[in-house]
């Protein structure tokens, strides 16, 4: 049976305007080898960016991986490793009995590349001096400032309203 390869990512998102123009970027490391990753939206938020980074950086893995993925999103890393996001699924992509579950396009592509590889989220404190981070941010703030930038389909359906 062959051993299951151990990759590290680096996440990060990043928006102009809270909703504005929107990057992410990630990072991903395996056995000295370094991948860098970006892109963005014409208009987002910074949660949806911080959701996309790590749904790009597991997507782009070509076989079952154990992963550590270090994200300075609460919001990410709480929402996965507490099971919140499991629950808002089961729920009907309800927080609570009044309240919607922000977005459940990006929540669910992540869930399912979480029940394909074997996903351990970590919190890194941003802007804090970890050059991985530090570079996620970059990226992500790079992206959101291109020209022509896709629309985030997945946004403009939702209503407009606070995260949590």
């Amino acid at each position: 049976m062959e051993k299951v390869k151990h990759v590290t990512i680096y996440t990060d998102g990043a928006c102009l305007g809270n909703p504005g123009p929107g990057g992410y970027g990630a990072i991903l490391f395996y056995q000295g080898h370094k991948k860098e990753l970006s892109g963005g939206y014409r208009n987002t938020t910074n949660n949806r960016m911080e959701i996309m980074a790590a749904i790009v950086g597991l997507g782009t893995l070509k076989e079952k991986c154990k992963v550590t993925l270090y994200s300075d999103s609460e919001y990410l890393v709480k929402a996965m490793s507490r099971g919140w996001v499991q629950k808002w699924r089961a729920n009907g992509w309800k927080r609570n009995k009044r309240e919607k579950a922000l977005n459940p396009d990006l929540w669910e592509r992540l869930l399912q590349l979480c029940e394909y590889h074997e996903v351990q989220f970590n919190w890194v404190k941003g802007h804090a001096g970890t050059p991985e981070n530090t570079r996620c941010d970059e990226l992500a703030m790079q992206a959101a400032q291109q020209p022509n930038l896709p629309v985030d389909e997945g946004y403009i359906k939702e209503p407009q309203g606070k995260a949590p």
